[in-house]
């Protein structure tokens, strides 16, 4: 039984590859860079709410009178449109990250980039209208919106996001052909 355990034990020492110098990035901790900004403590949204600004297809989430969280956005002309999403969180240059929504019924996770907006940079991501993700934020029910580095924003329930994207899901539709179609012949 002995001889068993070892033989067992050396099996399973010999599975494990050697050390090596490319499992660990090595850096100056000394020099003056310093690492990516992290928002440290989620938003206070208690008394924040939906409103219309700049027009029927943006809406913005925040307290009356502060600078917004969020906004929702149908961007575009005719039929080639996209839902924008703008995360008011200041974020590092070029930033890359990775939005989860959850709620409604729905875990969900889109691409979002660190976008400039000639004050700073700020999250944004843009979205076909048809994509099912966002969906998530069709719902009435309280949603969480999360982008690692910017906290989560908790949204509560309300019909206008979802009333903004069928818009933009309405305004991307393939426009009904301008050729006359058949007539039938009565029945």
């Amino acid at each position: 039984m002995k001889r068993l355990s070892a033989l067992l034990l050396t099996t399973l020492a010999a599975c494990r590859p050697p050390a090596s110098d490319g499992y660990v990035q090595r850096i100056d901790l000394a020099a003056g860079d310093r690492g990516p900004t992290v928002e440290a403590v989620s938003p206070q949204v208690e008394g924040a709410i939906w409103a219309s600004s700049g027009g029927p297809e943006r809406i913005v989430f925040g307290k009356p009178g502060q600078p917004p969280f969020l906004a929702l956005a149908c961007i575009g002309a005719g039929g080639i449109r996209a839902v924008e999403v703008t995360r008011f969180a200041e974020t590092d240059p070029k930033a890359k990250g990775m939005m989860a929504l959850v709620g409604n019924g729905h875990v969900e996770r889109l691409k979002i980039d660190a976008e400039y907006n000639g004050r700073g940079w700020l999250w944004r991501g843009r979205y076909r209208p048809h994509d099912t993700r966002l969906d998530a934020l069709t719902g009435v029910r309280k949603l969480e919106l999360t982008i690692p580095g910017a906290g989560t924003l908790v949204l509560q329930g309300s019909n206008e996001p979802g009333q903004l994207i069928e818009l933009c899901r309405r305004l991307a539709a393939p426009e009904a052909s301008a050729q006359p179609s058949a007539i039938l012949p009565p029945a």
